[in-house]
């Protein structure tokens, strides 16, 4: 059975402050993109790669990829994350495979992350990534009132990779499609959704960030050169 990494990089720079998408800031002398592209391509249990992006940086994104033997496609992306996920999806013809979803702007997500999602894909259809929240977690109404606060061992930060039995994934998607009120973002919600699928959570890390402002760039460079 494959394991295909979608990685999803139809990401602007705006909240980082930036004139060009993030996953093209420099760490060094790669880019994000490059990183995280790396950290699949290294692990020796995924066997293909596929990159999602926005029209006008498909041949940025093959440029800065084509020297990545396990990158096979780099496709168009959608209006939102859930599209370019769906035609990311859509390009892997393996029904059978296990396609592991993630930001291309998470670059320093760690070989062990990957394997432990592979190998929770062994015994369930439907995976996360996450982190225990340190945090209270507060529920608010339209008014900004407090509604409830939900026991914080129940919470979880959810990151990626998200991954699944491409059968289960598409159906969700297909689903959702359908549906004209869906207003579902991400794929472990489409899940939750349209299926009845149980999602399980493996480790993440504190480290596995998705880059969204300049400090998050900061603490990237700071963590992969040391």
């Amino acid at each position: 059975m494959k394991n295909i990494a979608l990685l999803l990089a139809s990401g602007s720079g705006k909240r980082c402050g930036l004139d060009y998408p993030k996953q093209f800031a420099l760490i060094g002398n790669k880019t994000i993109l490059e990183i995280t592209v790396e950290a699949f391509q290294n692990h020796k249990l995924i066997d293909e790669i596929i990159l999602v992006t926005s029209q006008d940086y498909v041949d940025k994104v093959k440029e800065l990829t084509n020297k990545y033997s396990k990158v096979s496609n780099v496709i168009i992306g959608g209006e939102t994350r859930k599209d370019s996920s769906y035609n990311g999806i859509n390009a892997i013809n393996d029904d059978d495979a296990n396609v592991l979803i993630h930001d291309a702007v998470r670059p320093l997500v760690s070989e062990q992350i990957i394997s432990n999602c592979i190998e929770a894909l062994n015994e369930y259809n439907a995976v996360c990534a996450g982190i225990p929240s340190t945090d209270t977690i507060l529920m608010i109404d339209e008014l900004a009132n407090i509604t409830s606060i939900p026991p914080r061992k129940l919470l979880c930060r959810a990151q990626t990779p998200q991954c699944f039995k491409l059968r289960l994934i598409k159906e969700a998607h297909k689903k959702a499609a359908l549906d004209e009120k869906c207003m579902v973002t991400d794929d472990c919600g489409l899940v939750i959704n349209y299926t009845d699928e149980k999602i399980h959570i493996i480790s993440g890390s504190e480290d596995n960030i998705k880059v969204t402002y300049k400090s998050d760039i900061e603490f990237v460079n700071k963590k992969y050169n040391s």
